[in-house]
């Protein structure tokens, strides 16, 4: 029997805990990411994978689910039809603690944060390495990369520093995964 993608399956877990948000907005609360101090104060490391559940629900537009949602379906997909369903996911948990720690460093004790995107950055990291080893064109991935980054410095209440720690994470370990993958 054909395993579930886990793409598919992380895009139909995100969903439902929108649609779970939509009827109770207090989850917001119980699962987004707050900055270091206050994690080392109440013990809620959950908060650096729970970040990813939940997404803006202030418009009757879910664009910060969908955008998020869409991302890493045409990421995930053929990350995980490359490297297979664990490394997959392992790249995408890896890069969202990476996304998340970075984040809840400069995060104030009263700031807090909440979306999919350092992971789904973590995962245009890892499309970078995986394509540049397999000679595929790359270089569009860089332009989406800085048009993202520039719409985060110019619209109110994105994460860049998520972003850019998922970036970072998701290069990294990917550049690490596939080197020990040749031993």
């Amino acid at each position: 029997m054909k395993q579930r993608s886990a793409v598919l399956s992380l895009i139909t877990i995100i969903c439902a805990f929108y649609l779970w948000e939509m009827l109770d907005s207090g989850i917001i609360g119980t699962f987004a990411l707050y900055g270091i101090d206050l994690l080392k104060t109440t013990n809620e490391w959950y908060r650096l994978i729970t970040v990813a559940l939940i997404h803006d629900n202030s418009s009757t537009i879910p664009i910060h689910l969908a955008f998020n949602m869409i991302a890493l379906h045409s990421l995930g997909a053929p990350i995980e039809a490359f490297l297979g369903r664990a490394k997959f996911l392992l790249i995408f948990f890896v890069s969202l603690i990476g996304a998340s720690l970075t984040s809840a460093m400069f995060l104030g004790y009263n700031g807090y944060s909440i979306g999919a995107s350092g992971a789904v950055f973590g995962l245009f990291g890892a499309w970078i390495v995986i394509g540049r080893r397999i000679g595929a064109e790359v270089k569009s991935t860089y332009v989406i990369i800085g048009l993202n980054f520039a719409l985060g410095f110019t619209i109110g209440g994105v994460d860049w520093r998520a972003h850019l720690g998922g970036l970072i994470t998701g290069a990294l370990f990917t550049k690490v995964l596939l080197s020990s993958s040749r031993s």
